[in-house]
């Protein structure tokens, strides 16, 4: 990082929606060649400044600067113009469309009477992604990508212009550890460029890792800038949100009581092998591996959505046959799945109907609906869950992250289940919320529910677990007490590494 005057500043950001104050006065500046990171909980005003950065939003009052000149971003078009480059955590990506395509779309090269250069499009896109060392090339659909891939494709629009400042949002969110590694070396060659990058995450241990700066909003207003170097997490986590985070281990010991899930040599297919486990009445059993391992898709044969080829479940004892998610519904199994906006939320929906539509039918008498039923299940679970919301009309999409979980818990809270399986609970969340949720799985085990946790995330799972299945390549190593496991011996199991060879 140099000490170069800045690419860019915001002064005194000012930006009012109908009774609110998204951003109150919040400054901002970029230096070449730095990556900084903008954090705070979600709700804090990251996404409206940036919005306002890049033209989609017009402030109230403040100035924007682009080197000295003062700018006006009326559109993002207007941004790109003037070299600020957005990577979405959003995926805006048209499937149909080649990779070339959607990362040259609207910017075609053109010959003679406006025709396409092909040869060109395609020379030019696969030279970008040689550059990210991706395993597709410029003629591939889009939308026969994974969602890391189709993140990559994202990141690769980037690099067509000629960038002063991209700012990435939550780019790590679909990303394997292996893409990771490409994306930071990406963002070390643009701050090598004298780019610079505005970085916006949850994981702390990414910003620790790739940035020079941190600057926290909270509510609305900035709240201090901190040098990467001379700070620690605690003191960030304090900043974001006013209050120290316990962060330790869990300790919380409560009555356990009889089995109330067993798998015995599950398979499914080349997805995962011989999987056995079990989960008592009062237990968080959580599920750690790299991706690919076959977490997910352990969750997702238990509901029904995928088809076993070998092994039992057995519900209190007894062998179930589950065909389908009405089957493990009907048998008390409910799933909070990895992606909430995607599978677990309508988000065009009020709070209320997302959170009883699994059990519509039952609240429908004729053609109609009972609202006084449906509003009492949504008070109950509003209150429980402490979700934040002016009330059960609130359109899920315009909740917070972690209430718009708390939204997809409550659902199936409210359908009573024995074992609450939870994939990957607090991604794309805030650190304040992210605390909550841990709290709140605890809490449900206390009370008798048998929980699932899947999770890439280890502190998670040492800080809500009891025990600990670790998995590696759609097999289960090792399980780990809280009282025996290590960081080392964990990350030793997920990486294939036989129990005998284990320090």
């Amino acid at each position: 990082m140099t000490d170069q005057s800045p690419i860019l500043r915001l002064e005194n950001i000012v930006k009012a929606f109908p009774g609110v104050r998204a951003l109150d006065g919040v400054s901002l500046d970029l230096r070449p060649g730095e990556v900084h990171a903008l954090m705070g909980e979600n709700g804090a005003g990251k996404s409206t400044l940036m919005k306002v950065l890049g033209g989609l939003h017009q402030p109230n009052e403040g100035k924007i600067y682009i080197g000295e000149k003062q700018v006006v971003m009326d559109r993002p078009q207007t941004a790109k113009q003037n070299g600020v480059v957005f990577i979405h955590q959003e995926l805006s990506l048209a499937d149909e469309l080649s990779v070339a395509e959607n990362i040259f779309l609207g910017e075609l090269p053109r010959k003679s009477l406006g025709r396409v250069d092909w040869e060109k499009l395609y020379t030019d896109t696969d030279a970008i992604l040689d550059r990210l060392n991706v395993g597709f090339n410029a003629r591939t659909r889009v939308g026969d990508l994974s969602i890391a891939n189709q993140q990559m494709v994202e990141i690769a629009r980037a690099l067509t212009v000629d960038p002063r400042a991209v700012i990435f949002d939550e780019p790590t969110a679909s990303l394997t550890d292996s893409e990771k590694v490409v994306l930071f070396d990406v963002i070390a060659d643009l701050q090598s460029r004298g780019v610079g990058v505005i970085y916006i995450s949850h994981r702390m241990e990414e910003i620790f890792k790739i940035t020079d700066r941190i600057s926290v909003l909270r509510d609305g207003s900035y709240r201090g800038t901190l040098n990467t170097a001379e700070t620690n997490e605690e003191d960030v986590t304090q900043l974001m949100i006013g209050r120290k985070l316990d962060l330790s281990r869990n300790k919380v010991q409560h009555e356990m009581g009889d089995v109330a899930l067993e798998v015995r040599n599950l398979s499914c297919g080349k997805l995962f092998h011989d999987v056995s486990f079990t989960v008592r009445k009062g237990e968080v059993v959580g599920f750690y591996g790299l991706v690919g391992a076959g977490r997910t898709e352990i969750a997702e044969t238990i509901f029904g959505l995928r088809e076993p080829s070998a092994g039992k479940i057995l519900l209190d004892g007894q062998e179930v046959t589950i065909n389908s998610p009405q089957d493990a519904i009907a048998r008390g199994i409910s799933l909070v799945p990895e992606d909430r906006k995607g599978q677990g939320l309508v988000l065009g929906m009020n709070c209320r109907d997302n959170m009883t539509l699994p059990q519509i039918g039952e609240l429908t008498s004729g053609p109609f609906t009972s609202d006084k039923a449906e509003v009492a299940i949504f008070d109950k679970y509003h209150d429980a869950l402490d979700i934040r919301t002016p009330g059960w009309r609130q359109t899920v999409g315009n909740l917070s992250g972690g209430n718009q979980q708390k939204i997809v818990i409550g659902k199936w809270l409210s359908m009573h289940p024995k074992v609450l399986i939870v994939d990957e609970p607090t991604r794309g969340i805030d650190v304040g919320s992210k605390s909550e949720i841990h709290n709140l799985i605890r809490d449900l085990a206390a009370q008798g529910y048998a929980v699932i946790v899947v999770s890439s995330e280890m502190p998670e799972v040492l800080h809500v677990s009891d025990r600990i299945v670790a998995m590696f390549s759609g097999r289960v190593m090792r399980e780990f007490t809280t009282e025996e496991v290590t960081e080392n011996n964990l990350v030793q199991a997920i990486s294939g590494l036989s129990e005998d060879r284990v320090a």
